[in-house]
Formats: structure tokens, sequence, C-alpha cells
């Protein structure tokens, strides 16, 4: 059984069919997903814990992605608060830092992320993190500020990678894990699957991202959960590892990441 350890089930892309998705994942072997609340607005985090709290399948996390960092302000910290307090979510996120789109301004972007790692540490969560940059600013700065807000006492995921096995490497010396979404399986992504090939089984996810970033084969289409084993697979294929055991070691880790019931 597979686990997406991201998507954004709740956006208005599953408007339509959003229960037969799940069923298509279900069928697919997708056992769990981790609904991410932040990359739509602030308000949109509630819509994943509303659904975690009514699908068993379903796990939520709330934050505020670095695209709507200007929107982190006391109420809505404390709203923030209230999301993280719910039955079923398990993570602070998705968080960090975008260079590459700066849609709100650095400065904003990095009071954001640290305020919501500081708020992880707080309340013994996890965090989902989000960074892309097109230098090392974003990599370096992201790690500056975890390592400051959080201690040493956090745990997180770097979702959807895509950068160096160097600091990839750096980033799992800090507690971190690192996801690898449809990105990983296109024709282009040679240098990626390199660095997928590099990093040990275990400290591993898989996603989809979805609505966003169908696999190979699949692009130009809505993306689903339901598709997370044909990113586990080229994760297999490069780790030369069976299938199985790529599905199994990713969702323990998933599974421990988040401190998802069995």
């Amino acid at each position: 059984m597979w686990i997406d350890s991201h998507c954004h089930i709740t956006a208005d892309e599953f408007g339509e069919d959003r229960e037969a998705a799940l069923a298509r994942a279900e069928a697919a072997g997708v056992s769990t997903l981790i609904a991410i609340g932040a990359g739509y607005g602030v308000a949109h985090n509630a819509r994943a814990v509303q659904l975690a709290a009514q699908d068993a399948r379903v796990f939520a996390t709330a934050g505020v992605h670095p695209h709507d960092a200007a929107q982190l302000d006391s109420a809505a910290e404390q709203q923030l608060r209230q999301w993280l307090g719910a039955a079923r979510v398990v993570a602070v996120g998705e968080c960090g830092l975008d260079y590459w789109y700066e849609r709100a301004p650095r400065a904003a972007q990095r009071e954001a992320f640290a305020r919501q790692v500081a708020l992880a540490r707080e309340l013994g969560l996890p965090v989902s993190i989000h960074v892309r940059g097109r230098g090392s600013a974003a990599y370096d700065e992201l790690l500056e500020i975890w390592q400051r807000e959080g201690g040493g006492e956090v745990t997180g995921v770097l979702h959807c990678y895509t950068h160096d096995l160097h600091f990839a490497r750096r980033a799992m010396e800090q507690r971190l894990a690192i996801s690898f979404s449809g990105i990983l399986t296109f024709k282009k992504s040679g240098a990626l699957r390199e660095v997928a090939a590099a990093l040990p089984l275990e400290n591993l996810l898989v996603e989809t991202d979805s609505p966003l970033l169908s696999p190979e084969g699949q692009r130009g289409k809505r993306n689903e959960p339901a598709r997370v084993p044909m990113v586990g697979a080229v994760l297999a294929e490069v780790q030369q590892r069976p299938l199985a055991e790529v599905a199994a070691a990713t969702s323990q880790r998933a599974r421990e990441l988040f401190r998802l019931p069995g």
C-alpha cells in the first residue's frame, strides 16, 4: 500500500469528482492521503481540516504557503493554531520559501516560515516544507531559519524535491525527509533521478502534489492521488529495489513522520 504524502485533494479542480478520485486512489493501493491545507490562501485550510474529519483515508495539514506569506497576521496565526489543534491534523504546512515566483516579498516569506517552524516546535508537530529558487539563497536561508527556530527539535519533509544531492544530505542532517513527486518521472529529470538513486530509501517519501505535476505519460492532465504508484515505480527503478519494498519503506517513513496510526 502507498501513502500520498502531499496532495491538494480539496482544491477546486476536484470539486466535481473528489469522492471518485479518492475511490480511484484506494483502488490503486493508496491507503492514506495527506491533504495539504495551504496553497490557496489561508482560509482554504478549513477544507482540508474538514475533509480529514469526515474521511478515514485522509489526514490534513494546516499552514501558510510562501505565496501567501503576507497574509500571516496575528488573526491568521490564531486561526492556524485552532486548525492545528483539530483531530487528524498532523503537520504544519506547506510553508517555506519560494524565490522562484516570489509572489510575496522575501522578508515576508522568511518571517512567515520562521513563525510556522516556531509554532511547530511549540506544538510538537512536523512541518511540510516548500522551497524553490533560482540560486542557492532560498535553500541556504531555509536551513538557517529551520535550525534557528526548530532548535533541532522539529522534524519535517522537503516536499516535491528538485534540488541537488548536496542540499538533500544537508537537509537530512537536520531531521528532514525528502519527498519525490511526478517530476521524478519526467524525461528531462535525469539529474533528479541520480539524486534519488543516491539517497537512503528509509528517508524518502512519495507524493503527487495533485492536481499538479502529473507523471510522464499523463502530463497535461489533472493529477490525482491514484498516480502516486507511478512515482514509486520510478523510485524503485533508480534505487534498484522491488516495488513492494519501496511502497513499504516510503509508507513507513510517512507514518513515522506524521505519526499516523498503524
